[in-house]
């Protein structure tokens, strides 16, 4: 079940946001996490969900017309990564930050919002292909 949303946030930001699967392969098995410890993995999964509040809030502004579609892509991650409630909350932070770091900035759709969307998907793709290469069968 772990990194079943990795694979999926690497589908979603891998692929044109117009051709978006609608249905996701299942991940191989998850080895175990670090006893007593973050999973090695734990800052990428916080800078992720940072990606996807930016990207909420960049891709409505920009008129990419997807809906919710970032805020449930973290839904998802939220219910594949976070099994207590400290790490969601830390999750959910993330993504508030990632969003509310644009919404102070950005009024209007420039060229530089473009360009960060563009760096913002590249990178939440980069992202999620490393984790799932390292931390997955």
């Amino acid at each position: 079940m772990r990194f079943r949303i990795t694979t999926i946030l690497l589908i979603a930001l891998a692929l044109p946001t117009q051709a978006y699967a609608q249905r996701q392969p299942e991940p191989p098995a998850v080895p175990p996490q670090i006893q007593g410890g973050p999973a090695p993995f734990e800052p990428d999964l916080m800078r992720l969900a940072e990606i996807l509040g930016a990207l909420q809030y960049l891709r409505a502004l920009c008129g990419a017309n997807e809906g919710q579609k970032w805020r449930e892509q973290m839904q998802a991650l939220l219910d594949a990564e976070a099994p207590t409630a400290e790490r969601k909350n830390r999750m959910v932070a993330n993504f508030n930050r990632g969003y509310r770091s644009f919404q102070q900035s950005y009024r209007t759709c420039t060229p530089a919002a473009g360009v960060a969307v563009r760096r913002y998907l590249e990178e939440g793709s980069k992202i999620s292909r490393e984790i799932t290469a390292r931390y997955t069968n």
